[in-house]
């Protein structure tokens, strides 16, 4: 990415953040259970979070009018995915990292004061050992430290890869605490492949519906359905990687909207709008080059292969277009249509089209979040997950999710021609 850019008062308050960051690391008994030993406990909070009703939902930015956006990866592959993003030099966000495993938290490329090991008494350090109670209890343990790490922040993502030990249990805790704060919390995470076993998808199965209750928007990436977009000559250890890199472009397709000064500009409310309380989400992303970039890119977005269901059935969009300082008007045009054409009328649109100076040459890419489907399943989970809201204590907005929309009439065509398949997927 090209050198941070940011207006006056963002500057303030990234200086604000950072001396905050230096007065913690010297104040005694503040450090958080960090690897490497901690230097005492959290002082006790002066006032409890305020409840995730539709009163106390409201901004939460400072005075800088720039939201405060965090990023948590818990367990091992939530941790993974956010040092991805630590590298790439996403713009805007701040990075954590929480692992039950005091090894594997060392060896994070993220910086030691945002290392959260969670459970130290519970598990000493060594892991969950791939049970999702031991991450639950875990997460109980170190409720008042995860608290202290989403304090202040305007929207939080929670990602992780379900069917392990950590992940599964303690992102649901993780992610309850920081929606009963009032605070725009995303969930977005991988399910395994079918080579790990079939425990960890029936684990990954539960923590799922779990999540889902403490989440606004929750976005699940089925790693068995990136095996469709890439070699079968493969390595094993690209095919994870690619897992980690779909994460990152579904936290940087949403942030980049927010933090990142665009040709149009987007207000966080609007984006709250689309996306609190929308439930279970949907991600599609297309990369194109060439004469007719913006078109191959928005037909691959929509028609993604992490798209289980067509986007016409979406209630709202977010959607984000990044080039380079060629991105034409245009090219910008040509993309919305196509998208605009397959989606309900009545869905609420949020998009943002960002310049990166730093993307490759002549490649234009396409993010869009689908949210809104309607009701979840209304199985409710039976076993180690089941008292998971008790720990996270939230109190029911009474929102509940967005009502379905009606499907029966075809997309409109707007003389954009949508790709035939897609047509018969919106009537299926």
């Amino acid at each position: 990415m090209a050198a941070f850019r940011c207006s006056l008062a963002h500057v303030r308050a990234c200086r604000k953040r950072t001396s905050t960051r230096k007065d913690a690391k010297k104040a005694p008994g503040r450090t958080l259970g960090l690897a490497g030993g901690a230097e005492g406990p959290l002082e006790p909070k002066q006032e409890p979070h305020a409840r995730s009703s539709p009163a106390n939902r409201k901004m939460r930015t400072p005075p800088s009018g720039n939201a405060v956006i965090k990023v948590l990866g818990v367990g091992g592959g939530g941790s993974n995915a956010v040092n991805r993003m630590f590298n790439t030099g996403m713009r805007g966000v701040e990075f954590w990292v929480a692992n039950t495993d005091a090894q594997a938290l060392s060896s994070s490329d993220v910086q030691s004061p945002y290392r959260l090991q969670i459970g130290a008494g519970l598990t000493r350090g060594l892991g969950a050992g791939g049970n999702p109670e031991v991450g639950l209890r875990a997460a109980k343990e170190s409720r008042d430290a995860i608290e202290k790490v989403i304090e202040g922040a305007d929207m939080v993502f929670v990602t992780a890869g379900m069917g392990g030990g950590t992940g599964s249990g303690a992102a649901p805790v993780v992610a309850g605490v920081a929606k009963a704060a009032g605070i725009l919390t995303v969930g977005i995470v991988t399910t395994p492949f079918t080579f790990e076993g079939r425990r960890r998808s029936l684990q990954a199965q539960e923590a799922i519906r779990v999540l889902e209750e403490n989440v606004d928007t929750l976005i699940v990436i089925p790693n068995d359905r990136l095996l469709s977009t890439v070699d079968n000559n493969m390595p094993i250890t690209e095919a994870f990687t690619l897992a980690d890199e779909v994460l990152r472009q579904g936290v940087r397709g949403i942030s980049d909207i927010i933090t990142i000064p665009g040709l149009v500009n987007v207000d966080f409310a609007d984006v709250r709008a689309v996306m609190a309380d929308a439930g279970s989400s949907l991600m599609g992303m297309g990369m194109a080059t060439g004469k007719n970039r913006a078109r191959e890119a928005a037909v691959s977005a929509i028609s993604s292969p992490l798209l289980e269901v067509g986007i016409e059935r979406a209630t709202g969009i977010v959607w984000n277009i990044t080039g380079g300082s060629d991105l034409t008007l245009f090219e910008v045009n040509e993309a919305a249509e196509i998208i605009y054409d397959l989606v309900d009328p009545s869905a609420n649109l949020i998009f943002g089209a960002v310049v990166d100076e730093d993307a490759p040459k002549d490649s234009l890419s396409i993010t869009i979040i689908a949210t809104g489907f309607g009701g979840s399943s209304s199985t409710q989970p039976s076993s180690f997950l089941a008292n998971v809201n008790a720990a996270a204590t939230r109190e029911d907005s009474g929102s509940g999710d967005l009502p379905a929309r009606d499907t029966s009439s075809s997309p409109r065509t707007g003389g954009v021609e949508i790709p035939s398949f897609l047509r018969r997927r919106s009537r299926g």
